[in-house]
C-alpha cells in the first residue's frame, strides 16, 4: 500500500458545524487535499462544538482556552480576531490563553502522532505556534505557513515585523494569496525563494455558476464583514446619487459585523434606508443564487487606518464565477483578478462620485455588464477554481515534503 503522507493543519477560521456562516475557504482546501493525505486539523473551540470529531474524512480537533462562554474570540459576528480586538481591547485578556490553549494542543498532538508537514494558516499566531511547538518537541517537520491579508497588513509595529521576519525564516515556505503580498513579504525577508502566490479557490464549476437569467433589474449586491476595510460606508455615500438617476434601484447587503449599527444610521440620514435591505450573515450555501440574482457586485474596499487591507478578493471571484458585473476599488490585491474594463470595472477608493458614476454607467447599459459578467467568468475559472488551486497546493507540499 503506498504511503500517504499526514498534514497536521493549523487554523483559527474552521466551521464549526454544517452551514456555518463563517469563511470555509480552509475547509475547503482541506477537502481537496484529502485526496493525497490523511489531515488532522487542529482549530479553536466554540461553545455547542465537539473537541474531537470526523468531519467528511477530517479529523478535527478543536483547543480548549477558556469557560466555555468565552471562547468566542475567533467566531461569530464580530468577525476574525484581529476584527475583535479592534473592536473592543477587553478581548486582549483572551489572546495569552488562546495562545497558550493552541500551543499546549499542538505539542499533545505532535507528540501523540507522526506528520509530514505543518500547513499553519495565518503569520500570528498559528505559525508561531507551529514553529514554538517544533522547537519544543525537537519534531524535524516543515512547516508551511500561508499569509491571508490581515496578519501581514494589520500587525504592524517593530517587535511584530521581527517576529513575521522570524516565523517566515524558520517556515519551510510561505504562501500568499496575491502577488501584492509577496511585494510586501519581501520587504520582510532576503529569501524570496520560499514565497509562493497560491490564492485560495471556489466551486466555479458547479456551485458559482451563472443563471439561466437574470431577472432583477437594478439590483445592486454587497458581501462581506462590517469592518472598516471593506469600504461599505462609500458605497452607502453613494447611494443617493445613483437612485437620482435610476430610482428603482436597490441595495442588498449580506453580511454582518461591528459596523452595523453605524452603517444602518447612515442609511436612515440619508434617506435611503427603504432602498437597502441588511441581509445578515448569509449561509454560504445560499450565496450563489444571492450573485445569481444581482446585476452589479460592488466591492468598495480600502486601506484602513492601521494599514489592513483586503489581501484577496475570494467573493470577488464567487461573484464572477456567476457572471455578475463587478466594480472594485484601486487596491493592489484587486489587480490579480480585475482587469479594467475587460473582467471588472475599477475605480479609486474613497471615491464616492467615481464610484457612483460607474455604478450608474452599468445600469445605464446592462449588455456591457454582461459582456463583463462573462469575460471575467472566463478568467477567473481557468485561474480559481478548487480543481487548480488544490494541484498547485499539492505540487508544493510534495516539493518540501519531498
Amino acid at each position: 500500500m503506498k504511503y500517504r503522507k499526514r498534514l497536521l493543519v493549523l487554523t483559527s477560521t474552521f466551521p464549526r458545524w454544517k452551514d456555518d456562516t463563517d469563511p470555509p475557504f480552509v475547509n475547503e482546501l482541506c477537502l481537496r487535499l484529502k485526496k493525497h493525505y490523511d489531515i488532522h486539523v487542529l482549530a479553536p473551540h466554540y461553545p455547542g462544538t465537539a473537541t474531537d470529531e470526523q468531519l467528511a474524512g477530517l479529523q478535527v480537533t478543536r483547543f480548549r482556552y477558556f469557560m466555555p462562554s468565552w471562547e468566542c474570540l475567533a467566531y461569530g459576528t464580530g468577525g476574525g480576531i484581529l476584527a475583535k480586538l479592534k473592536r473592543s481591547p477587553g478581548y486582549y485578556g483572551l489572546i495569552p490563553f488562546f495562545f497558550a490553549g493552541e500551543l499546549i494542543s499542538t505539542i499533545r498532538i505532535l507528540r501523540r502522532y507522526q506528520y509530514d508537514l505543518i500547513h499553519a494558516h495565518w503569520l500570528i499566531p498559528q505559525g508561531l505556534i507551529a514553529v514554538v511547538a517544533i522547537f519544543l518537541t525537537s519534531r524535524r517537520i516543515p512547516v508551511l505557513c500561508t499569509s491571508h491579508g490581515g496578519d501581514l497588513y494589520g500587525l504592524k509595529g517593530r517587535l511584530l515585523t521581527r517576529l513575521k521576519n522570524w516565523i517566515i525564516t524558520n517556515s519551510k515556505a510561505l504562501s500568499v494569496v496575491s502577488r501584492s503580498m509577496r511585494e510586501e513579504v519581501k520587504r520582510l525577508v532576503a529569501d524570496h525563494e520560499k514565497v509562493h502566490v497560491i490564492p485560495m479557490g471556489t466551486d466555479l464549476k458547479s456551485r458559482f455558476v451563472p443563471p439561466e437569467t437574470r431577472q432583477n433589474k437594478g439590483s445592486l449586491l454587497f458581501v462581506g464583514r462590517f469592518v472598516e476595510k471593506k469600504g461599505l460606508c462609500y458605497l452607502i455615500d453613494a447611494l443617493p446619487l445613483i437612485l437620482k438617476k435610476h430610482p428603482q434601484a436597490s441595495l442588498r447587503i449580506a453580511g454582518d459585523g461591528p459596523e452595523k449599527r453605524i452603517l444602518q444610521t447612515q442609511c436612515a440620514k440619508l434617506r435611503v434606508s427603504d432602498r437597502v435591505r441588511f441581509l445578515g450573515a448569509i449561509k454560504n450555501e445560499f450565496l450563489p443564487a444571492l450573485y445569481q440574482e444581482s446585476n452589479v457586485v460592488v466591492f468598495p474596499s480600502i486601506i484602513a487606518k492601521d494599514g489592513d487591507r483586503e489581501g484577496f478578493g475570494l467573493v470577488l471571484v464567487e461573484a464572477m464565477g456567476c457572471e455578475c458585473a463587478t466594480v472594485v476599488t484601486d487596491l493592489p490585491a484587486m489587480k490579480d483578478i480585475i482587469i479594467d474594463g475587460k473582467t471588472g470595472f475599477v475605480v479609486p477608493q474613497k471615491n464616492v462620485q467615481k464610484l457612483a458614476e460607474k455604478i450608474i454607467s452599468l445600469l445605464d447599459d446592462p449588455e456591457a455588464g454582461r459582456w463583463v459578467g462573462k469575460e471575467g467568468r472566463r478568467f477567473v475559472v481557468e485561474r480559481y477554481d478548487w480543481d487548480e488551486i488544490a494541484k498547485q497546493y499539492a505540487a508544493l507540499i510534495e516539493s518540501i515534503t519531498r
